[in-house]
């Protein structure tokens, strides 16, 4: 019995250095979650990460929304200052433009003391041309359409504009390049300002076109298109049904409304119907209009052997369509070589390209067929000039 009460106790040095190490084993493992849980709550520069997924599961469950915002723009703001974007200092001039009724005003009020911004209402155009010129070192605001006159006058060179994105339908001005870029509950840009107005370059392409200055959603938007054939359908009257049913529209893919445009237009341009054309009755049965009314133009090319005097679509487009409208087209392939030439093609917000390969279709004649490898080609020309591009069959 001596030998078994010897062997269990703890009287010997060895012993209590062994027990002493797994007792601190233990606590160790006991306390792992709540190390890992600061750890990440710590760290703003996880994209994606869990305390921002908490933070956006709570404001769709119901709790307390300004709470959950703090949380944000704190993650926020914390990124923009470690990036060097934002500034405390008292030299430092930042402005939060805004509506203060319907963006919750007192949300913003800890960052804005915290970083002793100004507040201007987006409606005040009083307070807002008392603001000098070129005088501002950081704006903030959710609403960059509104507010971009004043932004582009006041802002300095190399100030900081960043924008809330309300949806993916964004064009950046030429004259600011992109230094921040963040998913939260929407996605954050801010942009950094490299030189004077930008007026006089929106002036050379349109302000909302793709193939202008693409910026990254809409970059991300061309490659969500639906996926080249590569082999033409073998009977296209046939095809063109099921291929208009997985095609991806760009309104679909940008999440555009189509409500900022001050007109929407679609270009037919082809054969009359009577000489194997298409119609425009597709365009409203497959297109997302969003219930926004289109102008519908038919562009007749003429056939074969007509002595029919011709113009040049580029001209009539430049001439009948304007950089702030949205327009869609299908043209034959010659008929967007041409535009693509004379850069009218960056006009064209979205396109159906009619190529009409060798051995498809000969009833129609053998006007403008190619290899189908130069479809293919031309397709891929236009997708690298940043045009929403689809294949048409019919």
């Amino acid at each position: 019995m001596a030998v078994d009460l010897a062997t269990f106790s703890f009287g010997t040095k060895g012993t209590w250095k062994i027990f002493y190490r797994l007792v601190l084993l233990a606590l160790f493992v006991a306390s792992f979650p709540l190390i890992s849980s600061s750890f990440v709550s710590r760290n703003p520069s996880l994209d994606d990460s869990t305390s921002n997924m908490n933070i956006l599961q709570q404001q769709h469950n119901g709790f307390d929304y300004s709470i959950n915002m703090d949380q944000l723009l704190t993650l926020l703001f914390n990124d923009l200052t470690n990036e060097g974007l934002v500034k405390k200092t008292n030299q430092y001039k930042a402005i939060f433009l805004g509506d203060q009724e319907k963006e919750g005003f007192h949300q913003f009020q800890t960052i804005m003391d915290h970083y002793n911004m100004d507040y201007i209402p987006l409606n005040n155009m009083e307070k807002q041309r008392s603001i000098l010129d070129n005088t501002i070192d950081f704006i903030f605001t959710s609403n960059f359409h509104a507010s971009s006159q004043f932004i582009d006058r006041t802002l300095k060179t190399d100030g900081i504009a960043t924008i809330v994105l309300l949806n993916s339908a964004f064009q950046k001005p030429s004259n600011y390049k992109v230094a921040y870029m963040r998913r939260f509950e929407k996605v954050v840009m801010a942009m950094k300002k490299t030189s004077g107005s930008s007026q006089t370059n929106l002036k050379l392409g349109g302000q909302r076109k793709l193939c202008n200055y693409a910026t990254e959603a809409k970059k991300a938007a061309l490659q969500n298109l639906e996926d080249v054939l590569l082999e033409p359908p073998r009977a296209a009257s046939g095809k063109s049904r099921v291929y208009l049913k997985r095609t991806k529209y760009l309104p679909d893919l940008m999440g555009d409304t189509l409500e900022s445009y001050p007109r929407r237009v679609f270009i037919d341009v082809g054969l009359p119907q009577k000489d194997g054309g298409s119609g425009t009755d597709w365009f409203s049965k497959n297109y997302p209009t969003r219930n926004k009314n289109f102008e519908m133009y038919k562009i007749e090319t003429v056939v074969e052997g007509s002595t029919t005097a011709q113009i040049e679509m580029s001209d009539w487009l430049t001439k009948n369509v304007k950089d702030e409208e949205y327009v869609v087209m299908k043209a034959e392939a010659e008929v967007v070589e041409e535009m693509m030439r004379s850069k009218a093609i960056m006009l064209v917000d979205e396109l159906f390209l009619e190529c009409k390969p060798h051995g498809l279709n000969l009833k129609q004649g053998t006007r403008g067929r190619r290899a189908y490898w130069e479809c293919l080609a031309l397709y891929g020309k236009l997708r690298d000039e940043g045009v929403a591009v689809h294949q048409w069959w019919g």
